[in-house]
């Protein structure tokens, strides 16, 4: 009785052992599938954020240890700070403005910042076959996108002088001395179609290397989709505006480590003899782009979204393939009108969309 009573304990002991290595080990593989739930439960806080910046609001959604998404939220307020002070076309005091104001005289040297963009709106201009133009900001002051210009049409002539004004490759970049010079009087530097793409990415990529995992960074549409959401949702849902319906989405978008952008016809227009001119141009023709209505890219860069969303909306649904084929990560939503019946819309789905 004693023997058998042994070789039980002894078993048991054996099934204990067992038992315990296969709970461990199964742990350890749970926590590396899915990090998220981890980061997510254990001393973790959801810290919220809204402020008006760059002509628009900015919202921030961090997830974390309390002490370090409070100064995370601080750290991506900082850098939409310095972007604006750096890019705002309209402050006397910012660089953007005293370049725009003295880069025809003489070389204009930018600061790491502003050479940085302009870097970015280099590739840009090349990736977009001259579609995305940031020196396009002519055109935009002929048509009344800054200062209204009445209810008349820019004629052709008006047109073609503006043209003569734009043109990135009629600006000197001088690569050793990070200097920008105008080769053409009347030149200047618009980078609204590009700077709060990049300044969600710098917001990002600086609260990554502080220790965040999962956040929401949001400037004004330009959207970057840090890790996962609270479980059990593996990503985050986005809604695309119906862009002739103001209160309700025409699709929804899954993001996940990636950025989103947006550009649609009912951000900024004119309406010029009642009819309604986008503000997103067509530097090649020096008029505004007719019957693209929204266009949305998801791309794991913010700033890559926010000018790709308006050379789409520019170069078309063509150009849409061409980019998801060279870049298979890029997906884009398209809502446009129909070309065989302009009363009705179609919404087009292009590269990786899920």
């Amino acid at each position: 009785m004693e023997e058998s009573d042994k070789n039980t304990k002894s078993i048991s002991k054996k099934q204990y052992w067992r038992t315990l290595i296969i709970i461990i080990l199964c742990s350890l593989t749970w926590i590396y599938l899915f990090p998220k739930d981890k980061d997510l439960n254990t001393n973790s806080q959801k810290t919220e954020r809204k402020f008006p910046i760059m002509g628009t609001f900015a919202t921030t959604v961090i997830y974390g240890k309390p002490e370090l998404t409070q100064k995370a939220s601080d750290k991506v307020r900082d850098i939409f700070i310095l972007v604006e002070r750096t890019c705002n076309i309209f402050d006397p005091k910012s660089e953007i403005f005293k370049l725009n104001k003295t880069a025809y005289a003489r070389p204009f040297k930018c600061s790491p910042l502003l050479w940085n963009i302009f870097n970015s709106s280099r590739r840009a201009y090349d990736i977009s076959d001259g579609a995305f133009d940031v020196s396009a900001r002519p055109l935009m002051q002929l048509w009344g996108f800054y200062r209204k210009r009445g209810d008349t049409l820019p004629t052709e002539e008006e047109v073609k002088k503006a043209k003569e004004k734009t043109g990135l490759k009629k600006i000197i970049f001088n690569d050793k001395n990070h200097t920008v010079k105008f080769s053409v009087p009347g030149m200047s530097i618009d980078f609204g179609g590009i700077a709060k793409g990049i300044a969600v990415q710098i917001a990002t990529k600086k609260i990554q290397k502080m220790g965040i995992k999962h956040a929401v960074v949001d400037l004004g549409g330009n959207m970057y989709c840090l890790g996962s959401p609270p479980a059990p949702k593996k990503s985050y849902t986005i809604g695309v505006r119906d862009p002739l319906a103001k209160d309700k989405i025409c699709g929804k978008l899954s993001l996940r480590n990636q950025a989103v952008a947006t550009s649609g016809n009912y951000e900024r227009y004119v309406t010029i003899k009642g009819h309604h001119y986008t503000h997103i141009m067509n530097p090649k023709t020096g008029k505004p782009v007719e019957d693209m209505l929204s266009v949305s890219v998801l791309t794991n860069n913010a700033g890559d979204s926010d000018f790709l969303s308006t050379a789409v909306f520019i170069q078309g649904v063509e150009f849409a393939k061409l980019l998801c084929q060279a870049n298979p990560n890029t997906g884009v939503f398209i809502v446009r009108r129909n070309p065989k019946d302009k009363s009705k819309t179609e919404t087009i789905k292009v590269g990786n969309i899920k």
